[in-house]
């Protein structure tokens, strides 16, 4: 049975930002392990991150704005 997903993406920190990727997480993971080469909402190709810091990186704002138009969400007050 494949785990619950509520959005076709997932975020990672990637490249010094919080990036989302619709990319599939391999078998058994929940988050992309470290090093894994993902393609980004935002089209760029980056390598994933671990650790408790990278997750507190700044949003990636175009990704943000992808994510928000697939979960059906409004764009942020004054954002993109």
């Amino acid at each position: 049975m494949p785990g619950y997903s509520p959005h076709p993406f997932h975020w990672s920190p990637a490249g010094g930002q919080r990036h989302a990727s619709a990319d599939a997480h391999p078998p058994g993971a929940l988050v992309y392990p470290d090093g894994t080469e993902l393609t980004t909402l935002c089209d760029q190709v980056v390598k994933a991150e671990t650790g408790d810091m990278a997750w507190l990186w700044p949003t990636c704002p175009d990704c943000d704005a992808a994510a928000r138009v697939l979960a059906g969400l409004p764009p942020l007050a004054g954002g993109r």
